[in-house]
């Protein structure tokens, strides 16, 4: 920098690369910036001699250089002198760096160009983990759906097919066809799948593939899939095309109920596939009794008496409808004659009784599990106004009750938040926090800055509480001890003479009541009415719960003291009074008079001629209670002197 005289002609512009490069990153480069910017500035400010041209966009780039340089030797100072407040800045990253944007793939067609994904996301979605997570992986359960759809199709058509006359020598290839995709995905869960699947083994969760395949190799399910696709079919060469021998495909139960339990962890309202797998449980028992009756009919002969299937008709709607009326034991059915029929009959009557009960049971759980938190709302509400109309309580006072135990449920789902989250460990309940009330309190000013994990530890104890439109949530010249972060609604600060003046409106993020909650000693009084505009949703933290937390975060805590001076000096300043009026005339030149002292102001009592006439009076009525004293001591002398002469006569 320091170098000899340039020639006219020369540009200024090759200092440019030089000052920006010891311009300071680090702290101890604070020093040699400094330096540079003397010397730039005492060669940029030297004026410039007669006889030499000067290139203007050099000396702009050049005092640009000089203004960035003091703003960072300032910004650098600042955090030497209190690295609380200074946040540091964050350096560049290897990975930063070398981080390129993503590729953006279009793809022409016709006349429109569109943006078409890379086909390696593709591959990359449909390509299988080396290990399965069961109860998060969404791909494992949409297979499971797959092999469920399968079972499915072996439970209900393998006794259809095999009483009922449906499959026959033209249709056989269909019913085949059928059979052999339902038995790929047994065969694919078998060998591909399953092996894959995560398991615990004492808390740890193992992930290596051989011990997962010997793991389930080592289960009942293993067992079970493995019998469920033993290829009895090739019987079909010797006995024909006989659905029997496909039996052994309904063993694949345990992929039923592990699709159901995966199914109801990841649906937002679990209890309607509740209510139908019930109903479904009660339809298949129904078509299993259906295949029944058509067998017994068979057995017996169609038409053969009054109580069979007399073989009109749609063969399986008119045993469905009779399997309906007995297993819900309608009754009004033809009256069995033979021995078979009569005990084939109680049969179906005993185990309709109990097949029914059972699923008439189910079904009212489910339902009452779904509707517990409602029932539980209406038991809350229920016994509240039965309270207010034993008290009698003002008709006023029970509406807003009223609208307040509806507008809560009805936003929140539930009267009170904690109940639900008092169960969950408490790194479940920071988790959830996180997520629905980071975003609001991170907006606010007061604790930018502050210690992430300080933060995280004030959202646990947050109380969200509901106002009503009209409400106060704090009064002027009250003891203040919480301080109100707005989570939803609007709340107006109130002022002016009759204190109904509308001075500002509080929306979503805003935060009030903080100085309340910071000051020390005697700082503490509301200075506004706050009332909700319209149903307010609030968070609340109280300065006890404060102190707590910030005993092991000192630095948030020095970071927010120093806050709260700064809140106390902007707001907790008078109103400015109405200006001094100047003197006119003459009286201007003898300036303006100085006030009377407040020690001579006490002794006179107050001000001007009222001030002293009140002292003279003082002054004579203590000389007149003098006199009366000493009256009353003469008085008082002159009968001793009596009692002294009487006592001596």
């Amino acid at each position: 920098i320091v170098s000899p005289p340039l020639p006219a002609h020369h540009s200024l512009t090759w200092l440019c690369p030089v000052i920006i490069r010891i311009l300071p990153y680090n702290n101890e480069h604070i020093f040699y910036a400094q330096m540079g910017r003397a010397c730039l500035v005492s060669y940029v400010q030297k004026p410039t001699p007669s006889g030499f041209q000067t290139n203007e966009y050099a000396d702009a780039q050049l005092q640009e250089i000089v203004r960035k340089m003091r703003e960072r030797a300032t910004v650098y100072k600042e955090k030497l002198k209190d690295p609380v407040l200074s946040s540091p800045e964050g350096s560049p990253t290897k990975e930063d760096a070398e981080a390129k944007p993503e590729e953006d793939h279009y793809c022409d067609m016709l006349c429109c160009k569109f943006k078409k994904p890379p086909l390696k996301n593709y591959m990359k979605h449909l390509q299988l983990p080396e290990s399965i997570d069961s109860y998060t992986d969404r791909r494992y359960v949409a297979w499971l759906m797959l092999v469920t759809v399968a079972y499915n199709w072996n439970c209900w058509f393998i006794p259809l097919r095999f009483v009922f006359p449906y499959q026959t020598p033209s249709n056989t290839i269909y019913w085949f066809t059928m059979d052999i995709l339902c038995d790929i995905y047994y065969l694919c869960d078998l060998l591909i799948f399953q092996p894959r699947v995560q398991f615990l083994r004492g808390g740890d969760i193992i992930s290596d593939r051989v011990e997962m395949k010997k793991f389930y190799h080592s289960s009942m399910k293993f067992r079970l899939d493995v019998v469920s696709v033993l290829p009895f079919d090739i019987l079909y060469f010797f006995f024909g095309f006989n659905p029997a021998f496909r039996a052994n495909r309904m063993l694949k139960h345990n992929t039923f109920f592990e699709f159901n339990d995966r199914l109801e962890a990841i649906l937002d309202k679990a209890y309607i596939y509740r209510v139908i797998r019930t109903t479904g449980y009660l339809l298949f028992i129904l078509h299993i009794n259906a295949c029944l009756y058509y067998w017994a009919s068979d057995y017996e002969g169609l038409g053969s008496t009054r109580w069979v299937y007399d073989g009109k008709g749609n063969m399986y709607l008119r045993c469905y409808y009779w399997a309906v009326r007995t297993l819900i034991t309608i009754g009004g059915l033809p009256e069995p004659q033979t021995l078979f029929e009569i005990v084939f009959q109680l049969l179906n009557f005993f185990l309709g009784v109990f097949v029914f009960s059972s699923l008439i049971g189910q079904m009212r759980d489910v339902i009452g599990a779904a509707t517990a938190g409602q029932n539980y709302y209406r038991s809350c509400m229920d016994n509240t106004v039965s309270y207010m109309n034993t008290y009698s309580i003002p008709r006023v006072v029970q509406n807003r009750v009223r609208t307040w135990y509806e507008y809560t449920w009805d936003s929140q789902g539930m009267l009170d938040e904690s109940e639900l989250l008092e169960q969950m460990p408490t790194k479940m309940q920071l988790a959830i926090a996180i997520d629905v009330n980071f975003a609001i309190v991170n907006k606010v000013d007061l604790f930018k800055g502050c210690d992430t994990q300080m933060i995280y530890d004030m959202l646990l104890r947050l109380k969200s509480i509901v106002y009503l439109p009209g409400d106060f949530v704090c009064k002027k010249g009250e003891i203040g001890r919480e301080m109100y972060i707005i989570k939803q609604g609007e709340v107006q600060v109130l002022g002016g003479p009759d204190g109904t003046k509308v001075l500002v409106t509080l929306r979503a993020g805003a935060v009030f009541g903080e100085i309340s909650l910071l000051a020390a000693g005697g700082g503490n009084r509301r200075t506004a009415d706050v009332v909700a505009h319209g149903f307010a949703n609030l968070f609340i933290l109280d300065k006890k719960t404060l102190n707590e937390i910030l005993v092991h975060y000192p630095d948030s805590e020095k970071l927010l003291m120093k806050k709260a001076k700064v809140l106390l000096k902007t707001k907790g300043k008078p109103a400015p009074g109405p200006p001094v009026q100047q003197p006119r005339g003459l009286a201007s030149l003898f300036g303006h008079k100085q006030e009377t002292p407040k020690l001579f102001k006490a002794m006179l009592g107050g001000q001007g001629k009222e001030g002293l006439t009140r002292l003279l009076q003082l002054k004579r009525q203590q000389d007149i209670q003098v006199i009366k004293d000493k009256i009353d001591v003469t008085k008082t002398l002159r009968a001793s002197d009596l009692l002294i002469l009487c006592s001596q006569q």
